[in-house]
């Protein structure tokens, strides 16, 4: 990312604030990283002016390319140290954190998408900007996903007009599999 200095941050619980105002509306604006406090999704990206809220995803990629430094209680943590508190904060956090950084690998924004019963929102161009066209949900390469449960995220999906994405990962290859599943009437 280009332009960014380093960006300074601090660890509360399970969620990263930069408490910079200018760092962290300059963050937002190069690849919609976090959530700004107190704004809900602006459609002006220029109205960006307040702190920046960084999940774990967000701060783990941005600590790996060396653009953000976390801070625990005065000290800076390093990445094993955030990558373990990481997985105590979520359950299958690399499967997450793969599936999160090989999105963002792509140039896709992701966000959250609990409120669509999935793992993440993934957007083209951002959120404010255009709709996200999927959401994606990680399961280990080992989870047995029953029928109900497709139909359930097909109806979802289909409802919120997203495409619903299954990914997996093959530990062995260190590969991503993402199965997109699309309604259609015969």
């Amino acid at each position: 990312m280009d332009g960014i200095d380093q960006i300074e941050a601090e660890l509360f619980g399970s969620r990263v604030l930069v408490l910079s105002k200018e760092k962290g509306a300059a963050l937002y604006k190069a690849g919609f990283f976090g959530k700004p406090v107190n704004v809900h999704k602006p459609k002006d990206i220029s109205e960006v002016n307040t702190q920046l809220e960084l999940s774990l995803f967000e701060a783990m990629l941005l600590n790996q390319r060396g653009i953000l430094k976390v801070r625990k209680g005065g000290r800076i943590i390093q990445n094993e140290e955030l990558l373990c508190l990481s997985r105590k904060s979520y359950h299958l956090f690399d499967d997450l954190y793969m599936v999160y950084k090989d999105l963002r690998d792509k140039e896709y924004i992701v966000r959250p998408a609990l409120k669509f019963g999935a793992d993440f929102a993934v957007y083209r161009q951002g959120p404010g900007i255009d709709h996200a066209p999927y959401i994606i949900h990680v399961l280990p390469n080992s989870a047995e996903v029953g029928p109900i449960e497709i139909v359930r995220a097909g109806r979802l999906s289909h409802t919120v007009r997203k495409k619903f994405v299954l990914a997996t990962i093959d530990r062995l290859q260190q590969r991503i599999y993402y199965y997109v599943f699309n309604w259609w009437k015969a």
